[in-house]
């Protein structure tokens, strides 16, 4: 499986990825490697990693796992175990987990004693295709997401196919959604190869999709331009998926399901003010409701999602910011969207 390369660090896949890590360890002249988990990745993960790594790995970091930890006292604990145990400058933090790990723990990477190295090693279909590269690293302020972070760039990420196996359906299909994403906003024909693949989990779509991510963030690492794109569905999804976290009585939503829902969202918006035509339209909303569960939301439900898209970091001057699609495969960036037509997109949700 061919590596895909940034301009700082590699991203290597299946037995490359597993020699690479060996190679590295033995000579790696690292004072201390820390291996940050959280208590899904220790149970299911960790001894495998240790088998693949070959190296005594014996400072493991546990945190509790899930959106609600990703936090900065979550940071905190993880920063004061760093120090408690002689973590310095030329210490290496390993983070072998999902989204939350990768984000906190490159966060936490980033900002201990001004920055120490770390690798990603993504245990979940999310965290390969997307969380765990192009450099945002980060934590939630509250139920808003990823407010608080910084972009830097791990040493390498390490696509391990075989942490696949530990996971949940639900979870798999959780990283399904962020792969369509990058066949809508970049590549139909990938569109169409996913919604048609049998196995949209294999190493040849993995690749692909941290393919696609990777000649996005080349252009704009820091988000300035063209890296607005990958933010497609993202705006209200991200909304929808605090507003879930925040209350009690519903169900928490993964990412990728409260993003797939974002993507029907806005791909109303982009039908109404971007000429996305409705055969395209209504073929996204039948891809991603064939997939993924249909949520129920109240009037008072959209009210208050409608409100926490003021929080979203991609904001500026006021404005709420979105990315529509002309069509699949092409977008238009940072485009503002009546007031009237987000209850119009809900209702086109519900039928």
């Amino acid at each position: 499986m061919e590596t895909v390369s940034t301009a700082t660090y590699d991203v290597h896949f299946t037995e490359v990825a597993k020699a690479t890590i060996q190679q590295y360890l033995r000579n790696s002249t690292h004072s201390k490697v820390f291996v940050l988990v959280d208590t899904n990745t220790k149970n299911s993960c960790l001894s495998l990693f240790k088998e693949l790594a070959g190296f005594t790995l014996d400072n493991i970091i546990e945190i509790k796992p899930g959106e609600e930890h990703k936090t900065i006292a979550t940071c905190l604990q993880v920063w004061q175990q760093l120090s408690d145990s002689g973590a310095d400058r030329k210490s290496l933090l390993i983070n072998l987990g999902g989204g939350v790990v990768t984000d906190l723990g490159g966060f936490v990477a980033s900002t201990y004693k001004r920055g120490i190295a770390f690798i990603n090693i993504p245990t979940t279909l999310l965290a390969m295709v997307d969380a765990s590269i192009g450099g945002k690293t980060g934590v939630d302020l509250g139920v808003l997401k990823n407010q608080i972070g910084v972009i830097n760039q791990p040493v390498m990420v390490l696509v391990i196919p075989e942490f696949l196996n530990t996971l949940h359906k639900r979870q798999i299909k959780s990283g399904f959604a962020e792969m369509l994403k990058h066949g809508l906003i970049s590549d139909s024909k990938y569109w169409s190869e996913l919604i048609n693949a049998e196995d949209f989990s294999s190493i040849g779509y993995i690749q692909k999709s941290v393919a696609i991510k990777n000649i996005v963030v080349q252009q704009d690492p820091t988000e300035k331009g063209i890296r607005k794109k990958l933010n497609f569905g993202h705006t209200i999804g991200h909304a929808i998926e605090s507003y879930f976290l925040d209350n009690p009585d519903l169900k928490t939503l993964l990412h990728g399901e409260a993003i797939a829902i974002g993507m029907i969202l806005e791909g109303y918006f982009s039908h109404e003010l971007c000429g996305l035509s409705r055969v395209d339209l209504n073929e996204i909303k039948k891809v991603f409701l064939d997939n993924f569960e249909k949520v129920s939301f109240a009037n008072q439900d959209i009210e208050i999602i409608i409100d926490l898209l003021k929080h979203d970091k991609k904001n500026t001057h006021g404005d709420i910011n979105f990315v529509l699609l002309q069509e699949i495969g092409s977008t238009l960036l940072d485009v503002k969207v009546p007031a009237e037509l987000f209850a119009k997109a809900f209702a086109y949700y519900k039928e």
